[in-house]
C-alpha cells in the first residue's frame, strides 16, 4: 500500500515539530511549508501529495489564498484546515473553497489523527 504524503502549512515552529512527531507514528511521508507561497512551491514540485492540513493565519500568504490558488491551478487535493479563528466569515470562505475539514486549535491529537486516517482510506 502507498505511503500517506502530506504537506503541512504552518507558521509556528513548535507546532510544526510536534505534528512531524505525530506523523511519523502515522508513518506518513511529508513535507512542511512555513507559508501559502512556500505550500504552492512545493506543491508544483510535489504533485503527489495526498492530503494539505494548512493553518489560516500565516505571513505572505494566508491558507485561504492558498486553497484559492490551488483551484485556480486546477489542483484537486483534499484540505484539512486547523485555525483558532471562529469566525463565521472564516468558516463560511472555508467551505466556499470546499475544505474536506475544519479543526480548531488547540486541537485533539487523536481526532488529527482519525481525521488524516479517514481521507487516507477514501
Amino acid at each position: 500500500m502507498k505511503k500517506l504524503k502530506l504537506l503541512f502549512v504552518e507558521d509556528e515552529a513548535d507546532l510544526v515539530e510536534i505534528i512531524t512527531d505525530t506523523l511519523k507514528k502515522l508513518d506518513a511521508n511529508f513535507l512542511s511549508a512555513k507559508n501559502g507561497q512556500e505550500a504552492l512551491e512545493l506543491i508544483e514540485q510535489n504533485r503527489d501529495i495526498d492530503i494539505i492540513v494548512t493553518d489560516i493565519n500565516m505571513p505572505v500568504m494566508n491558507g485561504l489564498k492558498m486553497i484559492e490558488e490551488l483551484k485556480k491551478r486546477g489542483f484537486n487535493i483534499p484540505v484539512i484546515i486547523m485555525s483558532a479563528h471562529t469566525e463565521t466569515d472564516f468558516i463560511n470562505k472555508a467551505k466556499e473553497l470546499g475544505v474536506d475539514n475544519y479543526l480548531l486549535k488547540p486541537f485533539d491529537f487523536i481526532k488529527f489523527i482519525d481525521l488524516i486516517t479517514e481521507m487516507e482510506i477514501k
